[in-house]
């Protein structure tokens, strides 16, 4: 028991990791994780996925198979993937969604469902080949509120759908005082040597003062 228990584990371990793993088929110019690779290989959720102008990859995963275009950057996440540029082609039955910042695509089922979708100058791209995909847009947060923070929209097969990314998603607010409190700290710097500079001065002025009155007069 002491010795099948531990083996009965792993071999779980093994099977969920073999879930969320895929397999990637290219002919070169695919880079993983900054690594260039060729012919066949294993990636897993969190590996970050490049192809170079004239290359593609194919991604076998579980239940989908996703082809990657030229020029794309993507991070396979499992049963999805964040589309950091370019673009992909996705055929699946797991439901394997897309992600572009907050905007995510997905089917509307578990059947057999094909969409492309693509990020190229901060316009998203989506098209319904096969089946319907719906399209959540998540609201900035400096617009969202309790009653309304995302929109969805169904792009029916055959039909296409843009989103302009700016717009759906806002820009990242910096964080308020970030900047103000490192110009405060240099205007104390400043501040200090500044100071330190007008002692020194007076000292050095003074003392000059006293060394030329003469000893003779009072």
């Amino acid at each position: 028991m002491v010795v099948l228990c531990p083996l009965s584990l792993l071999a779980g371990q093994n099977d969920a990791a073999a879930v969320h793993s895929a397999v990637m088929h290219s002919n070169g110019g695919v880079w993983v994780n900054g690594k260039e690779v060729a012919d066949s290989t294993a990636v897993f959720p969190g590996d970050l996925l490049e192809t170079k102008p004239g290359s593609i990859a194919n991604l076998d995963a579980e239940g989908s198979s996703v082809l990657i275009q030229p020029e794309s950057v993507v991070k396979f996440q499992g049963n999805s993937l964040i589309l950091e540029h370019g673009s992909v082609s996705v055929g699946t039955s797991t439901a394997m969604s897309v992600h572009v910042n907050c905007i995510k695509i997905e089917p509307t089922s578990n059947e057999r469902t094909q969409y492309d979708a693509a990020d190229v100058s901060g316009t998203v791209k989506v098209a319904a080949r096969k089946d319907d995909v719906n399209i959540t847009q998540t609201v900035a947060l400096r617009k969202a509120t309790p009653k309304n923070n995302s929109q969805s929209a169904v792009v029916h097969e055959g039909e296409q759908a843009t989103r302009d990314e700016a717009a759906a998603c806002g820009t990242a607010l910096r964080p308020a005082g970030a900047g103000n409190g490192l110009n405060a700290k240099w205007l104390e710097i400043g501040g200090a040597a500044v100071g330190g500079a007008v002692v020194l001065c007076l000292l050095l002025c003074q003392g000059s003062k006293h060394t030329n009155v003469s000893p003779s007069q009072p």
